[in-house]
């Protein structure tokens, strides 16, 4: 870990805050904000930070064992980084950026089907740690096609998005006047003057686009990408899930899910897993959050698969507080955007070292050596 950033930003929220200064207001607002009256967003946070956890001591010294294996491969740590779409938006070329932090520091990054680079240039980059999540198309050529690319680009695991069944009204990104591109309006060139580093790296990347989907439309022009989308990806059912299953060689999980059943039956489908998310509060402001949901689907769950969990986690203690509820990895996706905007590869980086010294930091400070027995560590 560098000393001087350490000093610097010893947290994810000291990143957040020098982020909203280099980034245009129009690209802050699409990263952080949710839907409705934004309850279910500080729900997600409120909810982890109420999860209590009881030291044990006397156990002299400790080694702390953070590596954690999954379908195979063995991960640095319990943690890697969530899709996000539209990320050029908010920081141009920082998929590359996620992708070798992803490598360096051997955590796995899920890349979007909506985010602004593709499979093939981010795959390579990502050194085997990469993942690959699928907003279903109703084509099945398309979906398979999709499907053969990431596997040939050397992603592992496929995450296939349940929790967007239609598209949120996104309220706060409304009033920034969000749009893909950005509006030519004298405002959008002022916000975007006023953030020079963002607008010479854009300059340098050029506007963002959505490479992965631009075959299928045969056309670079966003706005018409954007339309194909609303129109050609939408809702899924169980048969749906069980050709994906068929069509896709390597472990797949699903995304999204809240309910037990479903989670169940995703198992029952054939998902090698499931990851409880609330889609970050951005779909359903009333939504539990993702934490209160978890317990539940660990419950029904009962070993047959893998628990993945988002939404909400700032911290390394929160990933903690996440294993102990029953989760066996965690993502995020707003921590990492909020690290790379803030300072570029370096900050990416930075917020892996953060992670990584506080979840040893509260494992120490629990007494705990194995993340995976966080779950005796709640209170009786």
């Amino acid at each position: 870990m560098n000393p001087e950033l350490l000093n610097q930003y010893p947290s994810i929220a000291d990143l957040a805050s020098r982020a909203r200064r280099r980034m245009p207001h129009f690209s802050w607002e699409y990263l952080d904000s949710g839907t409705g009256r934004e309850t279910c967003v500080a729900r997600n946070i409120t909810a982890l930070q109420n999860i209590r956890l009881v030291p044990q001591f006397m156990k002299g010294e400790q080694t702390l064992n953070l590596a954690t294996d999954l379908f195979g491969t063995r991960y640095n740590a319990p943690f890697g980084i969530a899709p996000v779409g539209l990320t050029g938006l908010m920081w141009p070329g920082i998929e590359q950026m996620l992708a070798k932090t992803a490598a360096r520091y051997r955590i796995p990054y899920c890349l979007s089907t909506v985010a602004t680079a593709d499979p093939e240039s981010i795959g390579p980059a990502t050194d085997g740690m990469g993942w690959f999540q699928l907003y279903p198309p109703k084509d099945t050529a398309m979906r398979r096609d999709l499907l053969e690319r990431a596997s040939a680009a050397g992603m592992t695991t496929l995450v296939i998005t349940a929790d967007t069944p239609m598209q949120s009204r996104r309220e706060r990104q409304r009033r920034a006047e969000v749009s893909v591109p950005p509006k030519r309006t004298i405002k959008t060139y002022w916000r975007a003057a006023i953030r020079p580093s963002w607008s010479i790296a854009t300059l340098a990347h050029g506007l963002p686009r959505f490479h992965t989907l631009e075959k299928y439309v045969s056309s670079t022009d966003v706005a018409e990408i954007g339309a194909f989308m609303n129109a050609s990806m939408g809702p899924f059912d169980w048969t749906y899930l069980e050709q994906t299953r068929q069509e896709w060689q390597g472990p797949m999980l699903v995304k999204g899910l809240l309910n037990p059943q479903d989670a169940r039956r995703c198992i029952d489908c054939g998902a090698d897993g499931v990851i409880v998310s609330n889609h970050g509060g951005r779909q359903f402001d009333g939504a539990p959050a993702t934490i209160e949901a978890l317990p539940a689907i660990a419950n029904e769950l009962a070993g047959d698969g893998v628990i993945l969990f988002d939404s909400g986690v700032r911290s390394g203690l929160d990933i903690c507080r996440a294993l102990a509820m029953g989760a066996h990895f965690v993502l995020l996706g707003r921590g990492f955007i909020y690290g790379a905007a803030a300072l570029g590869q370096r900050g990416s980086d930075h917020v892996a070292d953060l992670l990584l010294a506080d979840l040893e930091s509260n494992l120490g400070n629990l007494g705990c050596n194995d993340p995976a027995t966080l779950a005796s560590y709640l209170p009786a």
